[in-house]
């Protein structure tokens, strides 16, 4: 039978009330806040009230400027905003500058292509010429970058962003180039370097990506001619996948390590290279391979052999008609460590223009190869990939054309082998090989003259080299994760000398003079100063003018004495030398690195590629000048890559950009993925992806709009913690527990960790508990109501706290909250400081109490949904648990503590006797149980518990006695 009730109560509640709104609109809202950020000029606000502070600079890796943003980009850029950002509100001068690498050859190469489409031919345009439609072109996507960046809600300076091609930059890169030059540093020298025939530009490590390429493989045989004398006569058998290298060969190489052995070909088909009689020498280990691919039929080892006992070998090309005695040189026979018995025969061949090994043997040997007749390294490939004329039988054949596809130099070298005899086996094979990360295109070494930093030239005393001062700084910085340390160690310690110079056109130049008649570099600071001075009035075009020679060598010196280099710096000495052009210059930014004795503290954040890249080319840079790093700290992240964890391309379609999901989603989406990642790891993103992060930001947003609802009710009253309910004070606590553990995580940019942490709390502890077990309170009690004022206050600090710590990962969100609670006229969350927490709101013991206390109550709940599920109940008001608590630690917890409201029942009785086997009972509780019943009396027409009190107020017959005193203090008031 339904009661009647005489009148509506609904309006007597202190529901929520909020004009926040449920659906974020993000798209549309996020560029309001924008404008409302402008329009205080947000930035210059932050930047003096952080005035004295001890400056924390996350200092900017500068990507290229050269096309629209992708979502590695969104990713880097968010992860740099959440940490200045936490910083700032952490009591540090957190000061972002953004900049831009705006030289180099990912421009340089859009401006070519462009001339291409036109048929335009670059070497017809005069060099500064070209140069101007670079700088536009990065002018160009500076600015469309910027706005892309700035509607991630990243927070920086940038109205003075830092450029490596303005001119103030230009003149700084140069001259610490010339710092180089003067403490002798840099030198001339000529070695085989990663070199790319599309580009026609030598590449840096950071520049090439690998990738799987299918190359040619010989099996090629070196006449023994003298040494061993068992031996001349024979053939040692070498196996490459370079067959266009052969014409540069000029040694073998062998090991110690290895056993060796004569063999003599006993059967083979009539028609075989490999013929019935010929004796090879090869690696034991691989014999029976070498003869398989050279179709031999059947073999017999027929002596030992000692390698070291060949002296000389001959040119597989040595007589050949038409070679003109070009290749009547010796090979050597030389032992180098390099050599295994993994693949091939055990011999390497040795091409020492085409090789970092085989160059090192070349160093390491000079006198044996002089004598053989080789007493410089060949120059035999071009800068095209072509042959030089000199080079015989193989003028005008390229290695590869001018797309990157396989030129006429392989099977010109395999048909001349097949001429003279040579070879006695070929193949194919799929490896992992070098190419272009620009052009895509395979690369190949080549040696060319370039300009280098040495790495183990005694600087300032014994020992004190580059690379003895970069091992040195990488062992005080902080990585983060800690593996990047050894990663970028091991790349120090084993790298060869740094080379700078570029044959390109856009960029600064290697900015020095050369004594035409001694090859020295010219060292005067007269010179260098009329360089920079030149630099920061034109910019680095200066150096390109018709009359620069004569003008910066001045009255001193006779142009026609000296060359002037315009080769160009490689782009990684422009952005390594950042520190020296952003940090330095400013006095906002310029630190007193707490690594050196200060107090402020410098971050660089980049993608785990720039250990070989930004990372270590400003080490090196730094190192060199300064002989520290640039930097206290390193953090890297991982890749992006799409849901399924396949690389994201055009061609798959399964590329995320970051413009369609803020424009369909909004920003804060895409920062909640950043903030919830663990970014230190390759991540996934992609559609089903998107839409957890949205159910996520769905969760969130509603906890935020019932804490705005609810506190729309709050006058400001403070009651003390000792006076709050249990409830009450456990929720402080929890505050101040996850204070330490957001202020930790931040410091330790361990981002997943703040939101994981976050969330949680807020979807399951507020919304699934507090929020619950509050809501009769803070809709039904009496406005006197210490609970209700004590409910409130603390969910006021629970909004203060939760949207400050939010606050960097999502900036629109809580400053659309922030606004809402406290009015536009407040200023602004990102001027807050995370919250002080009172030491008295810590209570250990109190938490303690409260997990036994929630042990019963989960319990209760299990057992209140069963009676939901069999329809038992509608609402868990309509109930009467009986809870037999058998454990006295767990039943004293639960003393002073009405269960009722902790459980969300009407009625509760707790026993201590145990009960039957039939009550509701938990595994992991083992000393609780639940017998079910209903509740007993009428149905409160205001907060609908039932009750036997219900009726027995003359006044409000209706209502509870609660309910009652807060009708009479609500008429009152009125």
């Amino acid at each position: 039978m339904t009661e009647t009730v005489s009148r509506d109560y609904s309006e007597t509640l202190n529901l929520p009330k909020t004009d926040f709104p449920m659906r974020a609109g993000l798209p549309k809202n996020e560029p309001k806040i924008l404008k409302r950020w402008e329009d205080q000029d947000l930035y210059r606000v932050m930047r003096q009230q952080a005035a004295g502070k001890p400056k924390f600079i996350l200092h900017d890796g500068p990507p290229y400027a050269n096309g629209n943003i992708h979502i590695g980009h969104a990713l880097n850029k968010v992860l740099k905003d959440i940490v200045t950002r936490a910083m700032q509100m952490q009591g540090y001068d957190s000061n972002y500058v953004p900049g831009w690498d705006c030289h180099g050859l990912p421009i340089e190469w859009k401006i070519e292509e462009q001339y291409r489409k036109k048929g335009k031919n670059k070497d017809a345009i005069p060099v500064n010429e070209f140069r101007k439609e670079c700088r536009d072109f990065a002018a160009k996507w500076i600015d469309v970058q910027r706005d892309e960046f700035k509607r991630l809600g990243i927070e920086g300076d940038w109205d003075n962003p830092y450029l490596t091609m303005n001119f103030d930059s230009e003149a700084i890169i140069a001259e610490e180039l010339m710092k180089f030059a003067m403490s002798g540093q840099l030198y001339r020298g000529s070695k085989p370097v990663m070199w790319s025939v599309v580009e026609k530009t030598a590449l840096a490590e950071a520049e090439v990506e690998y990738q799987d390429h299918e190359s040619h493989t010989i099996w090629v045989k070196f006449p023994v001619l003298t040494g061993d004398d068992s031996l001349v006569g024979k053939n040692v058998v070498i196996w490459t996948t370079t067959p266009w290298t052969i014409p540069a060969n000029r040694a073998v190489s062998f090991s110690h390590s290895i056993s060796y052995g004569l063999y003599k070909v006993t059967e083979a088909p009539q028609d075989n290279w490999a013929k019935v009689g010929e004796e090879l020498v090869l690696a034991d280990n691989l014999a029976a391979d070498v003869f398989k691919a050279a179709r031999v039929e059947a073999f017999e080892r027929v002596a030992d052999v000692d390698p070291s006992k060949i002296e000389f070998c001959g040119h597989p090309f040595r007589g050949a008609e038409g070679a003109d005695g070009y290749f009547d040189f010796y090979v050597p026979m030389l032992a180098g460590d390099h050599v295994t018995d993994d693949a091939g025969t055990g011999f390497v061949h040795t091409a020492p223009g085409h090789g970092a090994d085989d160059f090192q043997m070349f160093l390491e040997n000079r006198a044996t190869f002089a004598k053989a007749g080789t007493e410089q390294v060949p120059l035999t490939v071009q800068e095209d990939g072509s042959y030089y004329p000199h080079v015989p039988l193989f003028e005008g054949h390229y290695i590869l054309n001018r797309k990157g596809g396989e030129g006429t130099t392989n099977k010109a070298v395999i048909d001349k082998l097949l001429e003279v005899g040579a070879l006695i086996a070929r193949g194919k094979v799929k490896h992992s090989y070098p190419h272009s990360w620009r052009s895509k295109a395979p690369l190949i070494f080549r040696n060319t003259p370039q300009w280098f930093v040495y790495m183990d030239k005694e600087l300032e005393g014994e020992g004190d080299t580059l690379r003895a001062r970069a091992l040195k700084a990488i062992a005080e910085t902080r990585f983060v994760p800690v593996s990047g340390q050894h990663r970028i160690h091991n790349m120090i310690e084993s790298r060869p000398d740094w080379v700078l110079s570029r044959q390109r056109a856009w960029g600064v130049p290697i900015t020095i003079f050369v004594n035409k008649a001694t090859g020295e570099i010219l060292q005067d600071e007269t010179v260098n100063a009329r360089i920079s001075a030149a630099f920061r009035e034109e910019g680095a075009d200066a150096w390109f003018a018709e009359d620069a020679k004569e003008r910066f060598l001045g009255n001193d010196y006779s142009s026609d004495d000296f060359e002037k280099v315009d080769d160009i710096l490689d782009v990684w000495f422009d952005s390594g030398s950042t520190h020296a052009f952003c940090m330095e210059p400013r006095e906002d930014l310029n630190p007193n690195r707490k690594g050196l004795g200060g107090e402020d503290y410098v971050l660089y954040l980049e993608g785990t590629d720039q250990h070989r890249g930004w990372f270590h080319s400003s080490l090196l840079e730094s190192c060199g000048t300064r002989g520290h790093a640039p930097y206290d700290a390193v953090l890297t992240h991982g890749f992006t890559m799409d849901e399924h964890g396949r690389k994201m391309s055009k061609s798959l379609g399964n590329t995320v950009a970051p413009q369609d999901v803020i424009k369909q989603y909004g920003a804060d989406i895409l920062r909640l993925w950043v903030g919830s990642v663990d970014y230190a790891e390759d991540q996934r993103i992609g559609p089903s992806i998107i839409k957890t992060n949205v159910d996520s930001y769905r969760k969130l947003r509603n906890t935020l709009r019932f804490m705005l609802g609810s506190l729309a009710h709050y006058k400001g009253d403070e009651v003390a913690v000792a006076d709050m309910p249990e409830l009450e004070q456990l929720m402080l606590h929890r505050l101040a527990e996850l204070d330490k553990l957001v202020r930790d995580s931040y410091h330790a940019f361990d981002f997943k960790r703040v939101f994981s942490v976050l969330f949680n709390f807020m979807t399951v502890e507020l919304s699934a508990f507090y929020f619950d077990v509050r809501k009769d309170a803070l809709y039904c009690d009496p406005l006197s109501s210490v609970k209700r004022k004590a409910s409130l206050y603390v969910i006021e600090q629970l909004f203060r706290h939760l949207v400050t710590w939010m606050a960097p990962i999502l900036p629109f969100t809580t400053e659309e909250c922030w606004t809402h609670r406290y009015s536009e006229d407040v200023g602004s969350i990102h001027l807050e400081q995370f919250p002080q927490v009172p030491a008295e709101w810590r209570n250990d013991a109190l938490a303690a109490k409260w997990v036994k206390v929630r042990k019963v109550r989960r319990v209760i709940t299990g057992a209140l949904e069963v009676e939901r599920r069999e329809k038992r109940i509608g609402a868990s008001l309509e109930a009467h648990p009986v809870v037999h608590v058998t454990d006295p630690e767990l039943l004293a917890a639960l003393e002073g503590l009405d269960m009722a409201e902790i459980s969300i029942t009407s009625q509760l009785t707790l026993s201590s006797e145990p009960t039957s086997a039939e009550a509701f009972r938990l595994e992991d509780v083992a000393d609780v149980a639940v017998v079910p019943g209903l509740a007993e009396g009428k149905k409160c027409a205001r907060c609908w518990k039932i009750l036997p009190e219900v009726g027995t107020d003359a006044d409000y017959p209706e209502l509870t006695l609660r309910d009652a005193q807060a009708m009479r203090e609500l008429e009152g008031a009125a």
